[in-house]
């Protein structure tokens, strides 16, 4: 069974579930989950702040509300919230969840009076300046559960919130009824619940829902609950997570003597609810209220622990603590699943937070999540200094024999397909280590043990563009900038330039620039004839694609005979820059005046045809996704078993910290490093047998990053550089030099040898020793 048609009514699937042996159910809703969700197991790591514990409702299981005689005050003052919430910051949690009574004020003279001294009418009007001052204090995002709401209340919450919720618990009447457990509770009506729930699709709040079992519904009436969730779902698409919660009885409730479900009621109902919901649904269980069967409920289709405080407790069940991280961790992992923190909004509305999210809220969002829409942890940022986590895990998952299988066909070199790929991007714990080893194999059998770099210089002839780049910070439209002058260098110092890198032992010129306006064809020949006047045994590694494509029509000429014509002035190999990203889903939103991936490959490709060698890039981390990686590297496969041309393939992680596009608001933070990490991994197996190099950025992955990439399929560092400039304009601070004795340094660290090479991987001679003065 995959799920249940969209269509399908309620009394039609009771019919089924009710006739399906638990078993089969459990084994249908886990085969979803893990085709759609693999073996990850999210958890929000949160504070717990129960604003008031007042509620006009008097439902029969509840210990939460209480009356005022029983608390010391009937909010929760704004200090007092800062200062959980503040605990909860310095504890590392992302989460501040807000949960409250519905309306006391409606019941309670004492909640009136007090939210007169507050200066608020009313509580969710309270509501919304603490959650500011939260959020604004200590960047927790805002979690609220506030009961029932109109259009107007999500309107006015929205912007301080990263999601809301309402538990529906149940759509049966009967449960309202005299003698049932929301007897007298007026807020517990399935009619409102639902209508709330349904204002919350209109406001594009993404929402958390669920029902509560045990507590005198039958299972057909679960059936009812979770097809109104479904269609209200496939309404308006706001259903973030689903939480399928076991009554417990508590002492001093009318309940405390009802019976509490069974767990094979417990794992009935959440195998309906996968398979009802569908696969791409999280389903969630709180893990303290079924502790001892945890990796039953895995299997029953669990996708997420919900919220889990380091800080504060269950304050709607107090009497069963949240289980230890560690601990959580522990149980996860034996059942062959992942423990991965989640933010306050899921993975999917976190990667379409322009739609989801106000957008003050958007960005905070956008800057903090990777390409699966999850929170980044760690401190390591390409092209800062924060050290690099150890990330790597022994073990097996539910995904490891498929990531194993997808291993074996690509070390044969068999052509991965787009789906393939982007399971291996989304491999985590001990898959990446799997990942890793593997790529280290590849890398073994295909270019031996020693680690090669070159030594070379960079030459950025000038940073004035045409082109408006979003993720550019090296480009400058003017004179001045806030970043550092514009800048156009002479002919005459280029070359002196390349003469001074071969006085200090470079034997290539990396020569790259803007698009000047007033740059055409013969703008690049010149500047090989300088550099071959001054320099003539130097190899010159030189002009993006953009530059060639530009210098090309600017002149009317074809791409080959252009290429030639450089060529015989002295034109060694290319740089394959400005690929960024070879989809054009991707470009249209980074580069949308840029050559497309089509024109890129293009000029590749004549290059090669014409005898020139090229690198081939990827820069990554930034707006774009695992698809489109996946896509980039198979465009870049293809083209090499046409022509054989490309040299090496070099990752660059996205460096954010100038780049216009993330001070915007407009992109993440690059990547995590987990995902720099296996685009190398991936990479080399991706490309396994048809390009023998895969190049390890010092400037984006730093000393740490270096080394774990070396160790995960990469082999070479690149070029010293001497004169980095465009990494350094993006906020990178690793420096502008590597040389040497600080590449050797890398690979005694990563235990193999260090090889000096040329641009085209031969070998150098006599390697006279880097200096590095002028």
């Amino acid at each position: 069974m995959s799920g249940f048609a969209s269509d399908l009514s309620a009394g039609a699937i009771a019919a089924v579930v009710e006739a399906t042996p638990l078993h089969s159910l459990v084994r249908d809703a886990e085969a979803l989950t893990l085709a759609h969700h693999g073996s990850m197991v999210t958890y929000s790591r949160k504070v717990f702040i129960p604003l008031t514990r007042l509620c006009r409702d008097v439902c029969h299981y509840c210990t939460f509300a209480t009356t005022p005689s029983h608390v010391e005050s009937a909010y929760l003052d704004r200090e007092a919230v800062l200062t959980i919430a503040r605990a909860g910051a310095k504890a590392g949690c992302r989460e501040a969840l807000f949960t409250l009574g519905d309306v006391p004020e409606a019941r309670h003279p004492a909640a009136r009076k007090a939210l007169e001294a507050l200066g608020h009418e009313t509580t969710l009007s309270y509501l919304r300046e603490v959650a500011q001052l939260v959020l604004d204090e200590t960047g927790l995002l805002p979690h609220l559960n506030p009961g029932l709401m109109s259009d107007a209340d999500f309107a006015a919450l929205r912007p301080v919130a990263a999601s809301m919720g309402l538990m529906l618990e149940s759509t049966s009447e009967r449960l309202g009824q005299r003698g049932g457990p929301h007897y007298g509770s007026p807020d517990k009506a399935p009619g409102h619940r639902l209508a709330s729930i349904e204002a919350a699709g209109r406001a594009a709040v993404p929402f958390t829902t669920g029902l509560l079992i045990g507590i005198g519904e039958t299972r057909a009436e679960r059936v009812e609950t979770l097809v109104a969730i479904r269609d209200l779902h496939l309404r308006y698409g706001h259903i973030q997570e689903v939480i399928v919660q076991n009554f417990r009885a508590k002492p001093g409730t009318k309940m405390a003597d009802h019976p509490e479900p069974s767990l094979g009621d417990h794992l009935w109902t959440v195998a309906a609810a996968r398979l009802i919901l569908g696969g791409e649904m999280t389903i969630q269980a709180p893990p303290n209220l079924q502790s001892d069967a945890l990796p039953q409920l895995l299997a029953a289709g669990v996708n997420d622990w919900g919220g889990v405080s380091p800080v504060t407790p269950d304050h709607v069940n107090p009497e069963a603590p949240w289980p230890h991280l560690d601990a959580l961790a522990k149980v996860t992992a034996a059942a062959g699943r992942v423990l991965v923190e989640r933010l306050a909004v899921a993975p999917r509305f976190a990667l379409k937070t322009g739609h989801w999210l106000d957008p003050k809220l958007a960005t905070r969002v956008r800057r903090a999540v990777d390409a699966r829409g999850l929170p980044v942890v760690e401190a390591w940022r390409a092209g800062g200094v924060e050290p690099a986590p150890s990330i790597l895990q022994t073990g097996v998952t539910t995904s490891s024999r498929r990531i194993d299988e997808l291993i074996a066909r690509a070390s044969v070199g068999e052509r991965l397909d787009v789906s393939d790929i982007t399971t291996l991007f989304l491999a985590d714990g001990p898959d990446i280590a799997r990942l890793c080893a593997a790529a280290d194999e590849l890398r073994r059998q295909a270019s031996g043990d020693a680690i090669t770099y070159v030594v070379n210089r960079n030459i950025n002839y000038t940073n004035i563009c045409l082109y408006r780049c979003t993720f550019c910070a090296f480009s400058k439209g003017g004179t001045r900038d806030l970043r550092g002058p514009a800048y156009l260098v002479e002919d005459a110092e280029v070359g002196q330039r390349a003469a001074e890198a071969v006085a200090r032992g470079a034997t290539e010129v990396c020569m790259q620039g803007g698009i000047h306006p007033k740059f055409d064809g013969h703008t690049y020949h010149r500047l090989l004839g300088a550099v071959r006047t001054a320099a003539p045994d130097v190899h010159i590694h030189a002009f993006s694609p953009l530059e060639i494509s530009h210098g090309a029509s600017s002149l009317g000429m074809p791409l080959d005979a252009y290429l030639a014509w450089l060529k015989e002035a002295g034109l060694s190999t290319l740089p394959g820059t400005a690929a960024e990203i070879l989809d054009d889903e991707v470009r249209a939103l980074i580069c949308p005046d840029k050559v497309n991936t089509q024109g890129w490959l293009d000029v590749m490709r004549a290059a090669h045809e014409v005898g020139l060698r090229s690198t081939a890039t990827i820069m990554f981390g930034h707006v774009d996704g695992y698809r489109h990686w996946a896509r980039h590297l198979l465009a870049i496969r293809d083209l090499q078993e046409q022509t054989g041309g490309f040299t090496e393939f070099v990752p660059l992680p996205f460096v954010h910290m100038e780049a216009p596009m993330w001070r915007k608001g407009g992109s993440r933070s690059g990547p995590s490093f987990r995902e720099a990490l296996l685009m190398h991994a991936v990479a080399r197996l991706v490309l396994h047998s048809f390009i023998p190099n895969i190049q390890a950025s010092w400037v984006k992955m730093g000393p740490d990053g270096v080394v774990a990439a070396l160790r995960a399929g990469a082999n070479d560092l690149g070029g010293t550089l001497m004169d980095e400039s465009i990494t350094r304009a993006a906020g990178g601070r690793h420096g502008q030099l590597c040389g040497a004795e600080q590449m050797s340094a890398l690979a005694i660290r990563a235990g193999r040898p260090l090889v000096q090479r040329t641009t085209t991987y031969g070998s150098v001679a006599s390697r006279a020793p880097l200096k590095t003065g002028a």
